[in-house]
């Protein structure tokens, strides 16, 4: 699941895409992954694009948060949570330092170079 995921984001040009193992410091699910994009529209094809690769591989999307402000769209897929930011929302949230306990995923086999 993180690896369609973190493709589907990189299909619609997320930048900066981060993985994060939050397994051994949340209850709320095994990985995260942060990106953003550059404009409302781009964030909202990003997490669209998220939303319709789940539902193709038959993934319950459990919750879709922040798509009227498209600053900041949370998709909950269970054992997958995808955070697509605005760009400067990112920078104001830190997600990668709050959650710095957090392991790093390495992801470059999943993306496009």
């Amino acid at each position: 699941m993180l690896e369609l995921v973190v493709k589907a984001a990189d299909d619609k040009r997320a930048e900066d895409i981060v993985g994060l193992n939050v397994s051994k410091v949340s209850l709320l699910a095994d990985y995260f992954v942060i990106c953003h994009g550059n404009s409302d529209k781009q964030v909202l094809a990003i997490a669209k694009e998220i939303v319709d690769e789940a539902y193709k591989h038959n993934i319950e999307v459990r919750r879709v948060e922040g798509k009227e402000s498209a600053r900041w769209v949370l998709i909950d897929l269970g054992d997958v949570i995808a955070h697509v930011f605005y760009g400067e929302e990112r920078e104001f949230y830190n997600l990668e330092k709050l959650w710095s306990d957090a392991p790093l995923v390495n992801i470059d086999h999943m993306v496009v170079s």
